[in-house]
């Protein structure tokens, strides 16, 4: 029993050596949202300043570590005026709340590929629970010789859970903002500590 012990440590330090930190690649990322608007239409936006490590091992898929960082005041809805108005004190109050976060805290795995991460998700300063449905999307060297891997993230919340409450009513019914938000990300991420 005693000889079990030390090889059972060396089996776990050897698989925990195989994950990379991976940080994600703002150029070659979007973080985007989908808003319903008018009750007829939607609106589309995206931050624009982020960053998020992980950390993963190819061989095995385990995911690990998840953060991400986004820095409020980039959102970018492609119209000025909405993008003030999102900004103040009746949205985001990017001003007294700076940066939304999500910090993973589990990955749920189907045939040992990761398909979602339970989380934290903090905006407007209140923090709720989420679940992040993902795909793993493949691994590749590119010809400098660093490794990129790519994912697609989404999951869906209601924006009054994190204070965001700002409406008005239309005279032939319903609301001029939806309350369900659609946030997607396309990423990329390339090993934190390789050579570029």
């Amino acid at each position: 029993m005693r000889a079990l012990f030390p090889a059972l440590i060396v089996a776990l330090s050897a698989s925990s050596a195989l994950a990379e930190e991976y940080m994600v690649d703002p150029a070659h990322t979007v973080i985007q949202f989908t808003v319903p608007h008018l009750v007829v239409s939607k609106v589309k936006g995206r931050f624009d300043k982020f960053d998020g490590t992980f950390q993963f091992d190819e061989k095995s898929q385990k995911l690990d570590k998840v953060m991400i960082n986004i820095q409020a005041d980039s959102i970018n809805t492609n119209e000025k005026d909405r993008d003030k108005h999102l900004r103040s004190p009746d949205f985001l109050d990017v001003a007294k709340f700076p940066k939304i976060t999500f910090k993973g805290k589990k990955t749920v795995y189907d045939n040992a590929k990761p398909k979602k991460i339970e989380g934290d998700l903090t905006i407007h300063g209140i923090t709720k629970p989420v679940t992040l449905d993902i795909e793993y999307k493949g691994a590749v060297t590119d010809p400098w010789g660093n490794r990129h891997l790519a994912f697609d993230a989404e999951t869906k919340i209601n924006r009054k859970d994190y204070g965001l409450n700002w409406n008005k009513a239309l005279e032939a019914g319903g609301f001029v903002v939806g309350d369900e938000v659609k946030i997607e990300i396309e990423g990329e991420a390339v090993i934190a500590n390789q050579k570029k």
